[in-house]
């Protein structure tokens, strides 16, 4: 791959200021793919005929969650089980003067427009159609590290209507187009690149998400640490930081990202590990003599109490974790990193030894810009009681238990 630089976040919003198409690349972790982005407003036929021949994937439009309740425009399954959870509401096709059959570009870009226009009645909307709206999540790419939920983004944050017309870009093979490819794409047709991952950076940068407490000292059975709460804005939840020690700019310090956990922390359940792995956490920090667990408000892997003890229910009923979270209508895990990122780069953490044996929550912390330099697995013996839920966070959830047997009748 030849050298090149990505453009930086703030000249691409200028591009879509200006009515330009821009390449938006995701996580290797992820897709690894990149999309063509527009934005809605100002799309016209020639911009979505370059999509067609130069992306050769699906043209869909992202929209907020609000214009789709304003449009009707309802998902198109109730159980969402593709990989990344794309939320595609039912197709549409403008039912206005100029449309013919709605595959032309002429006819799509009509389409946008009526999206995205005030105006539009659900009833000027024929079902199904041409193009394939998608519905962003609140807050974006914070909430979500998506083409989708950057599209939304990038058309906010160049003062347009907050709506993006998207397509992957595939290779002339039709094999999808990987970033060496990406980038001599770009370079060719002159269109500014950028990552997922960085338009996150600067949201983060510009935008807070917490309101920081008062600090005070706590004592604990494991030794003096300090004490921090946070207050979550969009949602008023309550996370907190247990603090040891200071550390340098850059310094990878042990950090632990724990949901809470009622059953496990506080009254010692032993259906899981959770509370084993907190105290674990902490006694690795008192001996590191610095670290930082951030205790978010997550209950059972962001589902809320309620729900968690209906999934205990269903679990003793037969179902793993995982089945009885999807038979309550959640995905296996419901958790989001941006907020708990958000408070380590409060505190000046930015490199980490990240205490977990959760795969994901290495990803999900990386995407936010923080750099994970080694993984610490706090595995725990598993006992009569949560064996099989252990058993099932290994096969299911990829969770890394090397160190004892989950399989019943072993030991």
């Amino acid at each position: 791959m030849p050298e090149f630089n990505l453009n930086t976040i703030p000249e691409a919003i200028e591009a879509i200021r200006n009515g330009e198409l821009v390449l938006v690349v995701d996580d290797e972790d992820r897709e690894n793919e990149g999309d063509f982005i527009a934005a809605s407003e100002l799309i016209t036929p020639e911009k979505i005929n370059f999509m067609a021949i130069h992306g050769r994937g699906l043209i869909c439009v992202a929209l907020t969650e609000k214009r789709c309740e304003e449009l009707d425009l309802n998902l198109m399954v109730g159980q969402n089980t593709s990989f990344h959870e794309t939320q595609f509401t039912v197709s549409v096709d403008a039912l206005l003067p100029g449309v013919t059959t709605g595959i032309s570009a002429s006819d799509r870009a009509i389409t946008i427009k009526a999206l995205v226009n005030p105006d539009t009645r659900p009833e000027e909307l024929g079902r199904p159609g041409h193009i394939f709206p998608l519905k962003a999540k609140n807050r974006g790419v914070l909430r979500r590290a998506g083409h989708t939920e950057a599209a939304v983004d990038l058309a906010r944050l160049a003062g347009l209507y907050p709506s993006g017309v998207l397509v992957e870009v595939m290779n002339d093979d039709g094999s999808m187009a990987r970033l060496p490819q990406l980038v001599e794409i770009a370079a060719r047709f002159g269109i500014k690149i950028i990552t997922i991952k960085d338009l996150i950076s600067y949201r983060l940068q510009r935008e807070s998400l917490i309101k920081r407490g008062e600090e005070v000292s706590l004592p604990t059975h494991y030794g003096n640490f300090r004490i921090i709460p946070f207050l979550q804005k969009s949602n008023g939840l309550e996370h907190v930081a247990l603090i040891k020690g200071e550390w340098k700019s850059g310094e990878p310090i042990p950090v632990r990202v724990h949901s809470s956990c009622m059953t496990g922390d506080i009254f010692g359940s032993q259906r899981c590990e959770c509370g084993e792995q907190l105290h674990l956490a902490m006694e690795i920090i008192e001996k590191e003599g610095k670290g930082v667990i951030v205790y978010m408000q997550q209950e059972g892997r962001g589902i809320g109490l309620l729900n968690k003890i209906a999934a205990y229910k269903l679990q003793d009923q037969g179902l793993d974790t995982v089945e009885a979270n999807i038979h309550l209508g959640f995905k296996a895990d419901e958790r989001d990193y941006g907020v708990g990122a958000q408070i380590l780069r409060s505190l000046g953490v930015t490199d980490m030894i990240l205490m977990t044996n959760n795969p994901v929550k290495r990803v999900g912390l990386e995407a936010y810009g923080l750099r994970v330099v080694r993984v610490l697995p706090l595995e725990v013996k598993p006992n009569p009681h949560n064996q099989r839920y252990l058993k099932t966070k290994r096969d299911r959830l990829g969770h890394t238990l090397q160190r004892f047997s989950y399989d019943e009748g072993e030991s």
